[in-house]
C-alpha cells in the first residue's frame, strides 16, 4: 500500500481518554474501564483489564487474563491472521512481538486501514510470535522509549553478563528482576539459549504464568520455587523474582545475590542507581527509538497516531518527514517495569 499523505483521517475509529473507539462497530480497543465489548492487545494490566462484558483478543491472552483476572466468561479467541466482520468493520489481529498471545489490531472499513500496534517491538524472541508489518493508512503506536537515546543493545550480550557474572561468584547467586509477564520468561528463555541448561529457581509470583508460557509450547527448562529452600542449595544459581521483591524480605534469604534487574529502563542509570541494582540489564520488551522510527519507515502510513510514551519526540520525527502525526492523550498507560 502506498504512502497516502492526502487521505482523510477516519471519522469512524475516535480516540478517547479511556481507549480507543470503533463506532461503527461499537467496540473499544484496550479501554482502561470496563465496557460492555472490548478488543484487547495483550495481557498486561495496562491494556487487558477486567470487567469487560464481551472481550475479543488471541487465545494466548484471554489465558493470560483467565489467569490474571478469573475466567472471561465473555471471552472469544481469535487466531492470528483470522479475519473477522464486527458491524461493517473487518478486523484481524496479528503478531506484535511484544509478549506470549501480543497483537496489533488491523481494522479495515470505508476503505481505510487502520493498524493499532499495541505495544510492540521487532528483535527476535523465543516466547513469542515475531511482530509483522502491516502497511496501513493509519499506523497507531506505541512510544514507550520514543527518544533518540533509547537504543537498546543486542539481547546476547546482556545475558552473558548474567553468565559471566556467575561463573566469576560461584558461591553467591544472581537475582534478576523482571516483569511477571513477558519479561521473566523472556530472560529464562534468553539465558537457556546462551546455553544456561542448570535450574533457574522463581519466585512464587511467577510460577502460573511460566506455567501458562510452558502450556502453550514455550520451552523454559527446569524451573524450580525459591521458596522453602535453604541459601546454600541456591548458590551459583539464578533466581528469577518481580521487580518489588528484590528488596523485599523475600530476599534476604537468598545466598548473597548480586541484584541485577531487566529493563529497557536500565538503559538510565539513575534508574539503576535508584532501585540498588549492581547489575544493570537492558532488555525491553518496547520497541526502541530505531524500532520506532523504522517501522514507521517500513509501513508508510499516512498518519501516525502516538498513543503513550514519549509522545513528543516522536511526533516531530514524523512532521520532519512530511508525515502527518498527533499525540493521543490515553489515560492508564503506564511505564511498568518493562
Amino acid at each position: 500500500m502506498p504512502h497516502i499523505a492526502a487521505m482523510a483521517s477516519p471519522d469512524w475509529l475516535v480516540p478517547h481518554p479511556e481507549g480507543i473507539y470503533i463506532a461503527p462497530a461499537d467496540v473499544w480497543i484496550d479501554p482502561s474501564t470496563p465496557k460492555p465489548s472490548a478488543l484487547v492487545t495483550h495481557g498486561h494490566a495496562d491494556h487487558a483489564r477486567a470487567g469487560h462484558g464481551k472481550v475479543l483478543a488471541t487465545r494466548e491472552t484471554l489465558a493470560i487474563m483467565d489467569v490474571r483476572y478469573g475466567e472471561q466468561v465473555g471471552g472469544q479467541g481469535a487466531a492470528y491472521g483470522e479475519t473477522l466482520r464486527l458491524g461493517d468493520v473487518t478486523v484481524r489481529f496479528v503478531p506484535a512481538g511484544h509478549v506470549l498471545g501480543s497483537a496489533q489490531i488491523v481494522l479495515e472499513h470505508k476503505g481505510q486501514r487502520i493498524v493499532v500496534s499495541g505495544d510492540y517491538k521487532r528483535r527476535p524472541d523465543p516466547t513469542c510470535a515475531a511482530f509483522e508489518p502491516v502497511p496501513c493508512d493509519v499506523f497507531v503506536t506505541e512510544a514507550t522509549f520514543g527518544l533518540p537515546v533509547f537504543r537498546h543493545p543486542p539481547t546476547r550480550g546482556e545475558t552473558d553478563k548474567v553468565l559471566a557474572t556467575l561463573a566469576a561468584n560461584p558461591d553467591r547467586s544472581v537475582l534478576v528482576g523482571a516483569y511477571a509477564l513477558g519479561k521473566a520468561q523472556r530472560v529464562i528463555a534468553e539465558l537457556r539459549g546462551a546455553g544456561h541448561d542448570a535450574p533457574i529457581y522463581i519466585h512464587g509470583a511467577l510460577q502460573r504464568l511460566c506455567d501458562l508460557y510452558t502450556a502453550f509450547g514455550v520451552e523454559l527448562g527446569e524451573l524450580r520455587p525459591a521458596t522453602g529452600l535453604k541459601a546454600a542449595e541456591m548458590k551459583g544459581a539464578v533466581i528469577m523474582a518481580p521487580p518489588s521483591a528484590l528488596a523485599d524480605r523475600w530476599s534476604r534469604r537468598l545466598p548473597d545475590p548480586i541484584t541485577a534487574m531487566a529493563s529497557g529502563w536500565m538503559r538510565v542509570r539513575q534508574r539503576a542507581v535508584q532501585r540498588g541494582v549492581e547489575l544493570p540489564l537492558i532488555i525491553s520488551d518496547h520497541a526502541d527509538w530505531d524500532e520506532l522510527t523504522d517501522t514507521i519507515t517500513d509501513l508508510r502510513p499516512g498518519e501516525v497516531w502516538v498513543t503513550h510514551g514519549r509522545e513528543e519526540a516522536l511526533v516531530h520525527w514524523c512532521g520532519l518527514r512530511q508525515v502527518k502525526a498527533r499525540a493521543l492523550d490515553l489515560v492508564g498507560r503506564e511505564d511498568e517495569e518493562d
